[in-house]
């Protein structure tokens, strides 16, 4: 080779490297409410998310060469300023993509943020099914679960014939696509419900809903059931004072955070089915999860933990199969369809709205004397196959 033709080659092969030799961070947002009601929700989501991306890069902090940068952003549980963050996040601050919506009113306010921005923003753990539903765009993934989810597997651990339900839900997105989604899982059941009650996220007194649904429950004969959907604070200390057990109503709910969980113990028996509960999945990342947790925390992980873990997968799972290229378009290819572990075990990205299949577990809830809230035992794994999440976007 002549010396010019050396030097052009070497010239070529310097330009083709320089692009992964000079590759910056990786800039994840994760925007979180960590002020206002549902701050416990926030904390634990970022711990998890943290906890995870040391355990899927073995510590590292770095995906195919590249490290990874986190931007913790609050979002006060007030959509307009989680909406404002993440533009912050993805214009000022060039993040490359972003993890975030605690509260399902706050990620509905950030959805459009990614589609104007062109980038990827993966929604744990908001769980209004408009998110991955009406108001999905392409940019959207999740790994929390759904309204729907919740619903069919409650459906599936409670729905029995004779059995006539009322519910109590919050009055914003969260609890009306609940009920409804709760509603439509019933059909075919036998159960039925008869009264819908819904109240601000805020209440403390629960009187005049709980006495609606009472003089509704005793026109009605057999099973009778309260169905609580209820994000941050919790109601259950209010319903036992109400005493629904004295019109023949038992209580039922999904699972929530532990602290939640102590009001449960004034239920033993009460059925209903739950995202996650460290004591019922049993595979290594859960497993390093439980240890690692309790190890830093003196306390094992929780609903929101989990869900955190669950979205560091994804995001190493994604710039894995990308060996680290952040292009959003790169990015979409990659992670539609795409299986990633999680401390409940395998999730899936449907390609259709990329909302992750994940399992969820019905329970019964027991009392440890040990422990400080209610442990939800597990009855029953409801897996991928057995729940028909409806595909709800219209594009």
């Amino acid at each position: 080779m002549s010396g010019s033709k050396f030097v052009m080659a070497l010239a070529v092969a310097t330009t083709l490297a320089v692009p992964a030799l000079a590759a910056g961070p990786v800039k994840v947002a994760l925007i979180a409410d960590s002020t206002g009601p549902l701050e416990a929700y926030a904390k634990q989501t970022i711990a998890g998310f943290q906890l995870g991306l040391d355990y899927f890069t073995k510590g590292t902090m770095t995906v195919a060469g590249r490290k990874i940068d986190v931007i913790v952003k609050d979002s006060q549980t007030k959509p307009d300023v989680g909406r404002n963050v993440l533009s912050e996040a993805f214009g000022d601050l060039d993040a490359d993509l972003a993890v975030g919506g605690t509260s399902s009113a706050v990620a509905l306010a950030m959805l459009p943020v990614a589609e104007e921005f062109k980038k990827v923003l993966i929604v744990e753990p908001a769980v209004a099914d408009a998110i991955t539903g009406d108001k999905w765009n392409r940019y959207i993934f999740r790994t929390g679960r759904n309204s729907s989810q919740d619903a069919i597997s409650n459906a599936v651990a409670v729905g029995k014939p004779g059995t006539v339900i009322a519910t109590l839900a919050q009055d914003y997105a969260f609890g009306r696509d609940g009920v409804a989604a709760f509603k439509a899982a019933l059909a075919g059941t036998g159960a039925k419900i008869v009264d819908e009650e819904y109240a601000p996220p805020t209440t403390t007194d629960f009187t005049a809903p709980v006495q609606r649904i009472f003089d509704a429950m005793d026109k009605q004969s057999g099973r009778k059931m309260l169905f609580l959907i209820w994000a941050g604070g919790n109601p259950m200390a209010a319903l036992k004072a109400l005493d629904p057990a004295k019109h023949g109503i038992t209580v039922a709910s999904g699972g929530n955070i532990l602290p939640a969980m102590a009001a449960y113990k004034d239920f033993p028996g009460m059925e209903g089915a739950t995202y996650y509960y460290y004591a019922i999945p049993k595979n290594p990342a859960n497993d390093w999860l439980v240890a690692e947790h309790t190890k830093r925390f003196k306390t094992p992980p929780d609903f929101f933990t989990a869900g955190g873990f669950a979205a560091a997968g994804a995001v190493v799972a994604a710039l894995t199969k990308t060996n680290g290229a952040t292009e959003t378009e790169t990015l979409i290819k990659a992670m539609e369809g795409m299986s990633f572990d999680t401390p409940k075990g395998t999730m899936t990205f449907r390609k259709e709205d990329h909302q992750a299949m994940q399992a969820m577990y019905a329970f019964k809830i027991a009392v440890d004397p040990k422990l400080a809230w209610a442990v939800p035992e597990l009855t029953h794994e409801i897996t991928i196959g057995e729940m028909n999440v409806p595909i709800l976007n219209k594009h």
